[in-house]
């Protein structure tokens, strides 16, 4: 069994980092798990733990939803929570509305929806995870954090192909391991 998920990985900027160690320091007072920055990324299908003879189906749809899109591009913008005021789980970079990444992750979920990986209860909504919250020292220091953060430009991105990971956990965090990448076959028009 390995623990999988597909997703569009993300090389941080300088700008990004910048923030993101921005974040960290004034979060010094918060018990909060920070997403290493090689490990940043897009998810757009967790599989969770999936049997080794699975993957080759895995790969055969990420490569047909790889073959049905060209490159594009996104902006990563915003900083934001998910949960709430007075129980923020997740510290995410937001993306800006983005038709292609929809259209990525329809066709990715469809394909995999048709051989038994069933659509999450949630809609897809695009960020980067980049910080789990464990505990918040100061609550209303925390929101004013994140508001000084809430509306800011992080990176542009050009995107070009969905990878398949494998998740690897351990007491230091989670390692991802790229098992494949599937580029875009369609040229820009």
């Amino acid at each position: 069994m390995k623990r999988l998920f597909a997703a569009i990985k993300i090389t941080p900027s300088e700008n990004f980092l910048h923030l993101y160690y921005q974040l960290i320091s004034s979060c010094k007072y918060d018990r909060i798990n920070w997403v290493k920055p090689e490990n940043i990324h897009i998810t757009l299908k967790f599989f969770g733990e999936t049997e080794e003879d699975r993957i080759e189906q895995i790969e055969s749809r990420l490569h047909k939803s790889s073959s049905n899109h060209q490159p594009f591009n996104l902006s990563l913008q915003d900083v934001g929570i998910f949960g709430s005021h007075y129980k923020p789980r997740v510290i995410w970079f937001g993306i800006d509305k983005n038709e292609a990444l929809d259209n990525l992750a329809s066709d990715v979920i469809d394909k995999m929806h048709n051989i038994g990986f069933l659509r999450d209860r949630q809609n897809f909504v695009p960020h980067l995870t980049i910080g789990r919250i464990k505990l918040i020292d100061d609550k209303n220091r925390f929101s004013e954090v994140i508001m000084k953060y809430e509306l800011i430009d992080v990176q542009q991105v050009q995107v070009e192909s969905i990878y398949l990971f494998e998740s690897v956990l351990s007491s230091s965090g989670p390692t991802y391991h790229i098992i494949k990448e599937f580029k875009f076959s369609r040229p820009l028009q």
